[in-house]
């Protein structure tokens, strides 16, 4: 009998069930590309955008390899260790690992700033399996030497580009440096700055590319336009539009922290509800705003681009950019 889907990736077992059971049915592009080359311990090299399914590209393979190694794990140490530029994205990263690993004994942690260092520290003491972190956290529980990453055989960096805009790239080259020598990386970006060219160099050892979309495209069924008006027009333009039936689902990007506060109390004092991500907010107020947006609770989520990247809501139908993006490509 020929195998099909994700049988035929060379997924087995009991996390064949559960990515089934989860509802994936239907390998995307990316997942076919990736992940029978890291079952065959390859390097990745991945130019992805979000919501292209890249999360179980490079989780499936992980949790098979994890999951034939059985469940001794050594104190303070990680078998693979997942970066993260924001604290929405590990956070959704570790929802979804959770999901794939329904019932196998794979442990998960998270290491993010804005919460309890010292509930972290707790988790990892006695060793994880899978740790998904933003690098600053990160860097200060190595550096104290609450974690120790000698023993991690696998790293994945997500979203690349943004960890570069957002000057982590030298706590992620150090964070590289001390992972286990034969380790297995993977790097995926939704751009190619040559920043990021350069740092796939230094940490892939021969990697497979893999290119899903073409770069520097909004994803194929998204339809865009612009509305020419002035600054203090913006607020009765986005009013009108927001009073449309149509805008069911809409998140609002603007540049600043303070850009998205402003565009927040003004549609709070036009009548719309809307919640707000940025950097200032604590990590369970910024976690409340995604999961009232998600659950439709809220219709409006006003957001920086930085908070917002890489985060994947299902059934937005409108996008608004308050201000101009700093890149074309967002």
């Amino acid at each position: 009998m020929e195998l099909s889907g994700f049988a035929a990736l060379g997924i087995t077992g009991a996390l064949l069930k559960a990515t089934h059971n989860a509802g994936f049915a239907e390998p995307k592009p990316i997942q076919m590309q990736a992940i029978p080359p890291q079952l065959q311990g390859r390097d990745i090299f991945g130019i992805a955008q979000t919501g292209s399914g890249k999360t179980a590209a490079f989780a499936l393979p992980i949790l098979s390899k994890i999951i034939a190694l059985g469940t001794k794990r050594r104190a303070k140490t990680t078998r693979a260790l997942i970066l993260a530029p924001t604290r929405e994205l590990a956070v959704q990263i570790e929802d979804t690992i959770k999901i794939l690993a329904k019932g196998a004994h794979v442990s998960t942690a998270l290491v993010l700033g804005g919460v309890s260092r010292f509930s972290q520290v707790k988790k990892v003491a006695p060793g994880v399996d899978i740790l998904i972190a933003t690098p600053g956290r990160l860097t200060d529980l190595v550096r104290e030497g609450d974690l120790i990453l000698s023993d991690t055989k696998w790293l994945v960096l997500d979203e690349g580009d943004r960890m570069l805009d957002m000057g982590f790239i030298n706590d992620v080259k150090r964070i590289a440096k001390a992972t286990a020598p034969d380790r297995q990386t993977a790097l995926f970006s939704a751009t190619m700055p040559d920043e990021i060219a350069e740092l796939a160099k230094g940490l892939l050892k021969n990697p497979v590319r893999i290119e899903v979309s073409p770069q520097s495209t909004a994803a194929a069924e998204i339809v865009q336009g612009v509305v020419f008006a002035r600054t203090k027009q913006k607020r009765q333009v986005l009013s009108t539009m927001l009073a449309d039936a149509a805008m069911k689902s809409v998140i609002i990007f603007s540049r600043t922290k303070h850009g998205a506060d402003r565009v927040t109390k003004d549609l709070e004092r036009d009548g719309f509800k809307a919640a707000v991500i940025h950097g200032n907010k604590s990590q369970n107020a910024r976690q409340k705003a995604l999961n009232d947006f998600r659950d439709g609770s809220v219709r409006i989520l006003v957001a920086t681009d930085i908070a917002a990247r890489g985060i994947d809501v299902p059934g937005i139908s409108h996008v608004v950019n308050f201000d101009l993006p700093d890149e074309a490509e967002s």
